[in-house]
């Protein structure tokens, strides 16, 4: 409650000129009943306070949040030893200090049970890690040097075996630190968008003013002979004609916004990260992870003329018995589930086991009586033809049909005769599909990029509904596809976790990071997803959209209720003066002073009725920028209309049974 009388103060007030016009109102208002005794001044300037009240209420419910967080967040620094590290060939010689004195550079031991100090990427050591003070997410994480598995966040914790780390950022620079600043919604800095706004809307405010002003000196000539046209009411018709209702919650839009991110666990760098999210034409996706599960399983088997099936899954399960890569545990799977396949095939026979090799890309089990081996297609037809064994024609239309559907040919062998072939597969994530039509009726266009063939990646494209695909990118092919959308006017948008992709998202103008990502990844992105979820891209676009589509609504609503407000204010203030006005007061109003008063009071409390709007969001709809503006201007424009005859004459009528 505090917070928000700070708020009260002119130094605080002149941050936003819309209300800080209306605060100078109620102040000189205020200042002028002493001077005139006149309740009606009275009244009016307390309605002006009220009215600066609410917009001051609003931006300090939108920072509640964050301060929660941000409190919940500082106690994962609270009583943290480190344990840096004296001699780095031996890691039991340490020395315990605090946090606050370690630097880039350092080494740190932590073990079983500790709070890791800082950030820091792992040099020794392997351990499971848990990040749910950070992410929320109960599953502990593999940390272990090399590899993009090797960022630690401080404020985390080990819960087995031990680390040694170096440090990567200062104290006060952690990622941490980081976070709590920016979870303190109240240091957010105003976005290009919103500063543009924020100039709109005062220039229309001074606009007004300097009309009104300009008829301060007749109304002090006829303030005594003609009623209403005085000093306060030419106050009240200046607060009525600018546009208080945004002015006064434009930045608990914000903030609201940067909160909502926060609550889908995402952390953007800058309000600029989520406003170009709003404004996103070109999404790249990542197959690997993003839109597949991540690795290839197998999900047929083809036998060929001669071979009966079940002895191709036997065999198949017998070559990857071995084969502790995915694709290998997912053959075994298969035959076990759709073919009955049990471990008993081995018959307790003496069999050589040949595990998976990336250089032979094949695997498989030897004895004194067989040979069974599974792997690449074309590595395996080379085994083959140097066991003086033939292929097939059938064979190379399978592997060849395989292939153009995406999917990736194992062939399987015993001694020099090919059994059949295994298909892999990778697994789109489910409802991808429809993530994308989404996207699409946003007016986003989604692009996969993948170091894969344009025969696999073509395929993969097709199924899981994106707009358009890349094969065969390396890291600079990436940066380059990116430099021509923007060289095109297209603002654009990328997920990345590893340092080969730290180019391209230090270039995209929405560049999201997981957190398990490599440090150079996580310090080119300008938001990093704690979660370490790649589709969380699309709920980031959302609110994007989200926090767009509200300050324009909110805005719309605003200038259209304003609207409103000028036939009860005008009519009442020039009706004396000027004939005829008087058959602009189509509401009917009692009288001259309850119009003024009414509009005034109304344009206090429709700031409160917009509050849970403004924090909350509109309701965000896969539309075409073309089809927001219509219902924007549907709902909003016509509701801003509506709402001040409605909300004016209400009040009017209830201020004559008072």
């Amino acid at each position: 409650m505090i917070k928000i009388f700070y708020k009260l103060s002119p130094f605080y007030q002149i941050r936003n000129p819309v209300m800080f016009i209306t605060y100078c109102g109620a102040v000189f208002l205020t200042g002028y009943y002493f001077y005139s005794a006149s309740f009606f001044t009275l009244k009016v300037a307390f309605w002006l306070w009220v009215t600066v009240l609410f917009s001051a209420l609003a931006e300090t419910i939108a920072e509640a949040k964050g301060k929660a967080q941000a409190k919940a967040l500082r106690k994962t620094k609270e009583d943290i030893q480190a344990k840096k590290i004296l001699n780095i060939i031996d890691h039991a010689q340490y020395e315990l200090i605090s946090p606050e004195l370690l630097k880039i550079g350092d080494f740190v031991l932590v073990e079983a049970g500790d709070i890791i100090p800082g950030d820091g990427q792992v040099v020794k050591g392997i351990a499971a890690v848990n990040e749910s003070a950070i992410t929320g997410e109960s599953a502990p994480v593999i940390r272990e040097a090399g590899g993009d598995q090797d960022a630690l966040t401080g404020g985390t914790q080990v819960i087995s075996d031990w680390l040694v780390f170096k440090v990567t950022a200062n104290p006060g620079e952690t990622f941490l630190d980081k976070m709590i600043g920016l979870v303190e919604s109240a240091k957010r800095k105003k976005t290009p968008n919103e500063i543009a706004l924020s100039v709109l809307l005062s220039g229309i405010s001074l606009l007004f003013l300097i009309l009104v002003m300009s008829l301060f000196p007749l109304a002090d000539f006829y303030s005594q002979s003609y009623g209403m046209l005085n000093i306060t009411s030419l106050v009240a018709l200046v607060v009525c004609l600018i546009p208080t209702t945004i002015g006064g919650l434009v930045s608990a839009i914000g903030i609201a916004g940067m909160d909502r991110l926060i609550q889908e666990n995402v952390i953007a760098f800058s309000g600029r990260a989520i406003e170009a999210a709003g404004d996103v034409d070109i999404l790249l996706v990542d197959k690997t992870g993003t839109i597949t599960l991540g690795n290839r399983e197998a999900v047929e088997f083809f036998n060929f003329s001669t071979i009966e099936i079940h002895k191709m899954a036997m065999a198949a399960y017998l070559a990857s018995i071995s084969d502790s890569t995915a694709e290998g545990k997912s053959i075994v799977k298969l035959a076990q589930e759709k073919y009955g396949i049990k471990s008993t095939a081995l018959n307790n026979e003496e069999y050589t086991f040949v595990p998976f090799s990336a250089e032979t890309r094949m695997s498989g089990i030897k004895s004194d009586k067989v040979s069974i081996f599974k792997g690449a297609s074309d590595t395996t037809i080379k085994h083959i033809q140097s066991l003086k064994g033939t292929v097939p024609l059938e064979v190379m239309e399978k592997v060849n049909q395989i292939a153009k559907t995406g999917s990736t040919p194992l062939l399987v062998t015993e001694q020099n005769i090919i059994l059949g072939v295994i298909q892999l597969k990778d697994i789109i994530k489910p409802a991808m599909k429809a993530r994308f039509s989404q996207l699409r009726k946003m007016g986003i266009k989604s692009v996969m990029i993948t170091g894969d063939n344009p025969l696999t990646a073509g395929a993969i494209a097709s199924e899981a509904g994106v707009d358009d695909f890349i094969a065969e990118a390396l890291p600079e092919s990436k940066l380059t596809i990116i430099r021509q959308y923007q060289a095109e006017g297209l603002v654009v948008a990328m997920v990345g976790d590893g340092t080969n992709d730290a180019p391209a998202l230090a270039q995209t103008d929405v560049a999201l990071a997981m957190n398990t990502g490599t440090q150079a990844c996580k310090e080119a992105a300008n938001m990093i997803d704690l979660d370490s979820n790649p589709t969380k891209i699309i709920e980031v676009v959302k609110i994007g959209k989200q926090l767009l589509m509200t300050r324009g609504a909110l805005t719309t609503f605003s200038l259209s209720n304003d609207v409103a407000k000028y036939f009860a204010v005008l009519p009442a203030i020039f009706s004396d003066i000027i004939p005829g006005v008087d058959k602009l007061n189509i509401l009917n109003l009692a009288s001259s002073e309850s119009a003024v008063l009414s509009a005034v009071i109304f344009n206090a409390l429709i700031m409160v009725a917009l509050i849970p709007l403004a924090l909350k969001g509109v309701k965000f709809e896969a539309k075409s920028p073309e089809g927001l503006l219509f219902k924007n201007l549907f709902v909003f424009g016509l509701g801003g209309l509506a709402a001040p005859f409605l909300g004016i004459k209400l009040i009017d009528w209830t201020m004559q049974w008072i």
